[in-house]
């Protein structure tokens, strides 16, 4: 199966880890990512913050691109990616005022023929192959699916699962053999881009979400997106200074937890990567030691 890959910003700098992992995973599923080519940022998350046209135009450029290519569908893995692209096409198809402004910035030709998905859509539709290629036992593994403010809103834009009670990443979770926990911050903002303009508030929210995770029970948060992967993993020094809620809680991507279910080897998933050891969760497992890069956390 071929679909159009937008790494966006992030997955080629901050977040190479979630590119890294994303790939060896759609590999061994037999999912062929093919880049737009000359993709430029998509405004996120600053744009639709100063000029509304320039919103939509950021994002309708990668998708024009993608046309293009002939593709049919461009994964965005970020979730604030995801929803910039998904917002421009609606945008586009509920907006006359708008399209006709983009289209005219854009020099016209698009058709907006390219659907959008997220990394939690995609590999909910491929738990078969997940559950058939899972082969490291993660039955004893409690996981606390997080989709954050932005994966699955606002409803009209995104559509691919229920924006009050998800359950995308959970069907994901439970077909690489863990188990999902209930908990009641799920949807919470993790204080987004103000991780450096108002620290005290991200570190706050942060602490309010893996106190919520460990009473459900969980030793693991996953995520799909780089910003909420950031807060919670590299904010996550500052919350425990406060105390209250335990030990460290390894932070995974999505993908990073799909790649160990099917055996790939945890450098190449780039969990060496963390500011939160994720070694513990590998010796649970039995898997190779990784080799951690000296990070300093925050």
């Amino acid at each position: 199966m071929k679909v159009g890959y937008f790494p966006g910003c992030s997955l080629h700098a901050t977040a190479r880890e979630f590119d890294e992992s994303l790939r060896a995973v759609a590999a061994v599923l037999d999912i062929d990512l093919e880049e737009v080519q000359d993709w430029a940022c998509c405004g996120a998350s600053s744009a639709h913050a100063t000029s509304h046209v320039l919103s939509v135009a950021l994002p309708t450029r990668t998708l024009a691109l993608a046309e293009k290519q002939n593709l049919d569908r461009v994964l965005a893995p970020c979730a604030a990616c995801y929803n910039r692209l998904a917002t421009a096409r609606y945008a586009l198809n509920h907006d006359k005022k708008t399209a006709a402004q983009v289209q005219s910035i854009l020099g016209g030709g698009f058709n907006n023929s390219v659907g959008v998905v997220s990394i939690a859509q995609l590999l909910s539709e491929a738990t078969t192959e997940i559950r058939q290629k899972a082969k490291v036992p993660l039955s004893g593994w409690k996981v606390a699916c997080y989709y954050g403010c932005l994966l699955v809103r606002p409803p009209e834009v995104c559509g691919f699962d229920d924006a009050e009670v998800p359950s995308s990443l959970e069907s994901i979770v439970s077909a690489t053999g863990a188990t999902p926990v209930k908990w009641d911050m799920s949807l919470e903002c993790c204080g987004g881009g103000f991780s450096l303009s108002r620290t005290a508030s991200v570190v706050r929210l942060g602490r309010l979400i893996l106190q919520s995770a460990r009473n459900a029970g969980a030793q693991v948060i996953v995520v799909a997106c780089p910003m909420c992967h950031s807060n919670l993993d590299f904010r996550q020094k500052a919350m425990l200074e406060r105390g209250g809620f335990g030990d460290a809680m390894p932070i995974l991507f999505l993908s990073q937890l799909v790649g160990l279910s099917i055996g790939l080897d945890p450098i190449r998933l780039g969990l060496h990567r963390h500011f939160v050891s994720t070694q513990p969760l590998l010796d649970r497992i039995g898997a190779a030691k990784s080799q951690p890069e000296h990070r300093e956390q925050a």
